[in-house]
């Protein structure tokens, strides 16, 4: 019994099913919604015993799927009942559950992905994605199908947060970066950075500022180095990572 008198709520186990593999290596840069980034490929890596084929079934009939998953990088953190989301610029705080952040009781997302391809190999099976805004190693828990007619709401409000961001942001690629996007065996890597880098990701609090700053990101296998003031982004370089 709880102190309150009342049956103490049964704990649930949830079980990783599988692994995001994407070209998102750190949280910073990820988009902060699904379908954001369209040239964002990523691999669902499905684990034993969850690999059954039979168990993907009729799946390759749809074309988005919504996977639950769990926030990784953040839940050794805890969970805070008011957050600062960036589309407030950061500094009005707003209840944990108005937002999607991933300080949360339970640290478990939600992601609305295309599916591009099912993969089998024997008693081995991947799913092949789109427009992915999961971090590289993100364990999901549950795939489900995702159904146009009864998950799309036309008429939905969507409160503090009602239109598309703005993607007004200019990227601009130095003669070297251009270099090594061309050279890159990822095919459509400069159109990848760009569609990321567009979005902004810098905190809020730093769009104010009145200079140029630096920043860098690690996508793929490289560490792409970039510069931005106001709506102007500079991408520097893109070297190979040493921490991949």
């Amino acid at each position: 019994m709880s102190k309150a008198g009342s049956p103490a709520a049964p704990q649930t186990v949830l079980d990783t099913i599988g692994i995001i593999r994407s070209p998102y290596k750190e949280k910073f840069a990820v988009p902060r919604q699904p379908g954001l980034v369209s040239s964002a490929r990523a691999r669902l890596e499905m684990l034993a015993p969850y690999n059954e084929p039979s168990a993907f079934r009729g799946l390759a009939e749809f074309s988005h799927l919504w996977l639950m998953f769990v926030f990784h990088q953040t839940q050794d953190q805890g969970w805070k009942p008011t957050v600062r989301p960036p589309r407030l610029g950061g500094n009005e705080r707003v209840g944990v559950f108005a937002t999607r952040s991933t300080f949360r009781p339970n640290p478990l997302g939600l992601s609305v992905v295309r599916l591009l391809e099912m993969c089998k190999d024997g008693n081995k099976v991947w799913l092949e994605l789109g427009g992915v805004d999961l971090v590289d190693g993100t364990p999901i828990v549950d795939i489900k199908p995702y159904l146009p007619w009864a998950d799309s709401v036309p008429d939905a409000h969507g409160g503090f947060a009602p239109d598309p961001p703005d993607l007004s942001m200019e990227v601009l690629f130095s003669p070297a970066a251009e270099q090594a996007c061309a050279t890159s065996s990822i095919a459509d890597l400069q159109q990848f950075i760009t569609e990321v880098l567009v979005q902004d990701p810098r905190p809020a609090y730093k769009r104010q500022q009145q200079e140029w700053q630096q920043y860098g990101v690690r996508l793929y296998h490289y560490n792409v180095r970039f510069e931005v003031f106001g709506h102007l982004t500079r991408v520097l370089s893109i070297e190979p990572d040493d921490q991949a």
